[in-house]
């Protein structure tokens, strides 16, 4: 959002399916880097006990063009994908918000509680996945991990209803998150469907909604979220409001009333893969120095 870095759209090839090899071109010249991720994304595999997303980082300095490191993109993807949702809450999310819903029970899932509640004292936890086994999976570790109380619910609505924080991270096709049990004052990160044709949240959850992203052009090229309302002609695309990163800087203004409902449309950014490689690297050359 300060221009201080530069990115173009992710490349997606499909590989089959619903399956794909993307990949991620960044610059930040205020660090001297360049790189990309190089990731495949198999919404399939959580059936076969293995991560949806699969690849390394690329990191590079700009100098001499060398190869700095190689860095695990899945371990990346995971903790920078919830690190992001959890700068969302702290900027949108009401200052009292407690109960939190979770549709999906993966590895996302896991990462996003434990990023809310850096965030948020959270008290209630509701999972929702049409994986009913991980679900209850999700609720045994996650209640041994942090002792808080995680309800297994039947349908997405019964999770969503009167949550003050809602984070989809499923692999859904079409929407998993419904405008009708929404309550006023919930915020929303919505962060597994990452193409045009993709959403989780239906048009009305959307429309009800002030909507922000990661980034403006990502946002309007990629968010089904966004695009498929707008394809319906029930929105057009100054529903977008603005970047998270406008947000941060005081630009533009987050949460305004306590009523209203907030959505983060997380698709992801190269330079955050950048700069969570860079900081790997940094600490590894301090240990090993």
């Amino acid at each position: 959002s300060q221009k201080e870095a530069t990115q173009v759209l992710r490349s997606v090839i499909p590989l089959g399916d619903r399956n794909v090899l993307g990949i991620m071109p960044a610059t930040m010249d205020f660090l001297k880097l360049a790189g990309a991720k190089v990731i495949t994304v198999f919404p399939g595999n959580f059936a076969k006990g293995l991560p949806s997303h699969q690849g390394v980082v690329l990191l590079f300095e700009t100098e001499t063009g060398a190869l700095k490191a190689v860095a695990d993109g899945d371990a990346i993807t995971g903790i920078r994908t919830a690190a992001c949702s959890a700068a969302a809450t702290d900027a949108l999310a009401r200052k009292d918000a407690k109960v939190l819903a979770i549709l999906g029970s993966g590895l996302q899932a896991r990462a996003h509680l434990l990023a809310m509640r850096l965030v948020r004292r959270i008290e209630e936890v509701r999972v929702w996945d049409i994986d009913v086994d991980s679900a209850n999976r999700f609720k045994l570790e996650m209640e041994e991990a942090y002792g808080l109380p995680v309800t297994v619910c039947q349908t997405s609505r019964e999770a969503t209803a009167n949550a003050d924080i809602v984070c989809t991270v499923t692999a859904a096709k079409s929407p998993v998150l419904f405008g009708d049990s929404v309550k006023p004052g919930a915020h929303i990160n919505a962060v597994g469907a990452c193409s045009p044709d993709c959403r989780e949240l239906d048009t009305a959850a959307v429309a009800k909604a002030k909507l922000f992203g990661d980034r403006r052009e990502s946002a309007l090229a990629e968010a089904g979220d966004l695009l498929i309302p707008v394809k319906e002609e029930a929105l057009d695309l100054s529903h977008f409001l603005g970047e998270l990163g406008d947000v941060l800087l005081g630009r533009i203004a987050g949460r305004t009333l306590d009523t209203d409902i907030t959505v983060f449309e997380s698709l992801g950014l190269a330079v955050e893969d950048l700069a969570s490689a860079e900081f790997i690297y940094e600490r590894y050359i301090r240990a090993h120095s």
